[in-house]
């Protein structure tokens, strides 16, 4: 999970109202909350009809979106009524999707982060509303107020004022999770608590504090006190651990309108953001605790009281733009907001360019849960087969083409990134100086260190902990044009880097698509 997949998810969704609310319908009318009783009543049947239907729905959007391969899961009322795998694990090789089949899924692991942390909270080990900076002392974000305030729940529903995807492109460079952490104390802020900026180290954030808090890594910990006791035995924060699966999907890019396998994920460092794998046997337990308040087998795992938070709307994720708009929310790791029958839902998509294009949706007044994961990138297609299901068994019958509507909006994750993207090479560039004088030792507070090498009659930009190399392209006088890392490459992105001279050797240079806070900016050493 990166930058661009990030944002456009979280739009799609909020566009098209697909993913939706948690509302307290435990909570008395007294206190001024609308019964369940208030919300359009189920036609007869309609959610063994929406089961029915479901291998029609999921042959049409594969068909139309041409995802390799799909798996999906339904609960209803605490049984799992149906549990499939669909096409290939990787194109050109032998290996059907089964249900057993494991997946990346992306940012659908925040709302398994969230129910991890719910567990403490219901524990009383940590609060939503106590400070990360109790648990992680030397945590620090550049305003103290902020370092000193900012709470776990402030992180789960990205409210803390961070920038959307704050320290992806740091991750897309190698660096480590604690060395992310760090260097996002940098970072200009937005108004805490009255901004909304979905970013995966948020996440990240509020997880690593509730970990410290037990005294436990986070991934161990998720292990012990969800994956465990829901017999969840696929299901890892730990990249290692889906390599290891036999029986895994393979992520596939989705260029100029082809899937293509080329290469995997490894999101150790965002993990509780991005880096859960499983298999859609498993994710159903995990809706069955959602959908019984927390109870599992008879077993209370989660105290209601806990969870109730992170399924209840904390962050606007949209405003409304009209008085007739229904504005989006977050919750804490859920996106939240009300069906347009008035049922209570919750749900979150998640996404890789590289290939990975997850959803699911739960409906409590209902009974009713849906996972879908693909091995995919997003195109819509997951989103679509959860969203003619539910309709279906909240209304009878579809209420749109809801394949044609996500995947127009998704289009916008395949734009190229950066500032030189699409456009024309100069047709008379002014000319570039002896190339000797763009090299040297350069260094950034939050990107760290820099190298321009000459070789080969070319210059290299090499940066980040693991020395990635980058070959420059000259553009025009001082400008030279670069492909950035992460997703941007997959989208045939063009980035520039501009040196900064008086006369004489390059004092430093920008980097225009790194500047988007004023922090890309280098200087000589």
């Amino acid at each position: 999970m990166t930058s661009k997949s990030s944002l456009v998810v979280a739009a799609v969704l909020l566009t098209l109202g697909g993913v939706t609310t948690a509302w307290a319908q435990a909570v008395p009318i007294t206190q001024g909350a609308s019964p369940p009783q208030d919300a359009v009543a189920l036609p007869k049947g309609s959610r063994e009809q929406a089961v029915k239907a479901l291998p029609r729905i999921i042959d049409s959007v594969m068909k139309r979106s041409h995802v390799p391969g799909m798996a999906v899961a339904v609960v209803i009322d605490g049984k799992t009524v149906f549990a499939q795998g669909y096409g290939t694990r990787e194109l050109g090789k032998d290996g059907a999707v089964d249900a057993k089949t494991v997946f990346q899924i992306a940012s659908v692991s925040k709302s398994i982060s969230a129910t991890v942390a719910a567990i403490e909270v219901g524990k009383g080990a940590v609060s939503w509303d106590a400070p990360v900076a109790r648990y992680l002392p030397d945590f620090k974000l550049i305003d103290a107020y902020v370092s000193a305030h900012g709470t776990v729940g402030d992180f789960f529903s990205h409210r803390s004022g961070l920038p959307g995807t704050a320290g992806d492109d740091l991750e897309d460079l190698g660096f480590k999770r604690a060395d992310v952490i760090a260097r996002l104390r940098l970072l200009p802020l937005d108004s805490f608590r009255n901004s909304y900026h979905y970013a995966n180290f948020s996440t990240t954030i509020g997880a690593e504090a509730v970990a410290a808090a037990v005294k436990q890594p986070w991934e161990r910990l998720a292990d012990e006190q969800l994956f465990q006791p829901l017999g969840m035995k696929t299901t890892s924060y730990l990249y290692r651990d889906y390599t290891a699966r036999a029986n895994r999907a393979s992520l596939h890019v989705y260029h100029q309108g082809v899937f293509k396998p080329l290469g995997q994920r490894d999101a150790d460092e965002q993990a509780p953001a991005g880096g859960v794998s499983s298999n859609v046997t498993d994710l159903a337990q995990w809706l069955k605790l959602l959908l019984a308040d927390g109870r599992f087998e008879g077993r209370q795992l989660v105290e209601p009281a806990a969870l109730l938070p992170a399924l209840s709307a904390q962050s606007f994720s949209a405003r409304p733009h009209a008085i007739d708009a229904r504005p989006g929310f977050y919750g804490y790791g859920f996106n939240v907001n009300t069906e347009v029958g008035g049922r209570p839902s919750m749900g979150h998509s998640g996404a890789f360019l590289l290939g990975a294009g997850t959803a699911f949706r739960i409906v409590p007044s209902a009974g009713v849960g849906i996972v879908v994961l693909t091995n995919g990138a997003p195109v819509g297609a997951a989103e679509a087969v959860v969203a003619e299901f539910l309709d279906t068994a909240l209304y009878g019958k579809p209420s749109r083409d809801w394949y044609a509507a996500y995947n127009g909006v998704m289009q916008g994750f395949f734009a190229p990134q950066a500032d030189l993207s699409g456009q024309a090479v100069p047709a008379k560039p002014a000319p570039a100086q002896p190339l000797q004088q763009y090299t040297g030792h350069f260094d950034n507070p939050y990107f760290g260190p820099a190298d321009i090498r000459e070789a080969n009659g070319g210059l290299t930009l090499t940066l980040g902990p693991k020395g990635m190399a980058f070959p420059l392209k000259h553009w025009d006088g001082d400008t030279f044009a670069f492909t950035p890392a992460g997703e941007a490459e997959l989208v045939d992105s063009l980035a520039s880097i501009t040196f900064t001279r008086a006369q004489g050797p390059a004092g430093g240079f920008v980097i225009k698509v790194y500047d988007d806070s004023g922090l890309g900016r280098w200087t000589k050493k």
